[in-house]
């Protein structure tokens, strides 16, 4: 500080430093300052806030919904195609069960022969249309 004071003059004459100016206030302005919001205000900017959240995760929910019934969806269908898969083989193998050859090979193994017409028996209905107490 004793440097500046010698820079700009003379050592032996106080400094002055410059006041900062007051600035006095006309007595007839009134200064408005804005008020706090009312509780009117406070209200309804605390309800748009409550609905906006209570849309937001409605909307979550709805996409977390349907995701899920997606994947349940999908789970189904790949069911679906194993099921499928597993028809198609079953139905492979009755197929190849239900062939004359292999019904022809099975009978012969088992010691069966073909039926004559002698070993058929046919039976007629009785009258009245009732069945013979045989075929019972």
């Amino acid at each position: 500080m004793a440097l500046a004071a010698y820079i700009q003059g003379n050592l032996a004459v106080e400094r002055k430093l410059p006041n900062p100016q007051k600035t006095e206030r006309d007595p007839r302005k009134k200064i408005y300052r804005p008020k706090g919001l009312s509780v009117r205000e406070k209200l309804f900017y605390l309800f748009t806030v409550v609905i906006c959240v209570a849309v937001a995760c409605v909307i979550v929910w709805r996409y977390a919904h349907i995701y899920k019934m997606n994947s349940e969806i999908h789970q189904i269908q790949k069911q679906i195609s194993r099921m499928e898969a597993s028809n198609n083989e079953l139905n492979r193998q009755i197929s190849k069960l239900q062939s004359y050859d292999r019904l022809l090979t099975e009978a012969k193994r088992l010691g069966m022969v073909p039926v004559d017409d002698k070993q058929i028996s046919r039976i007629e209905p009785t009258a009245g249309g009732k069945k013979p107490d045989s075929a019972r």
